[in-house]
């Protein structure tokens, strides 16, 4: 199963490192494939990461959303989208092993 990670990027100066750790545990316990928008490139424009997110989130069985997902409003999209096309959703909680 893939799933693709949603939270928090702009304005978390360690954001690789929250979906890193976030990934690691969800394919060692879930063993799942983890598709992460923490991967791209910098410097793009936000419609230009939305597109990639998009087309990420569409490859994905599942959309996991991070416990700061709404304090981002390109997750906020995203979550809007799977509710629209009908995209399984888990939502991750705070302090949660």
């Amino acid at each position: 199963m893939k799933v693709y990670l949603a939270g928090k990027i702009t304005g978390d100066p360690n954001y690789r490192e929250k979906f890193a750790a976030a990934a690691k545990k969800l394919e060692e316990r879930a063993g799942v494939t983890v598709i992460s928008p923490a991967v791209t490139p910098e410097g793009l424009k936000k419609a230009d990461y939305m597109r990639i997110c998009f087309a990420m989130l569409e490859s994905a069985d599942t959309a996991v959303f991070l416990p700061d997902w709404e304090d981002s409003p390109g997750a906020q999209l995203e979550k809007h989208w799977c509710e629209y096309v009908g995209k399984k959703m888990v939502f991750l909680m705070e302090g949660a092993e």
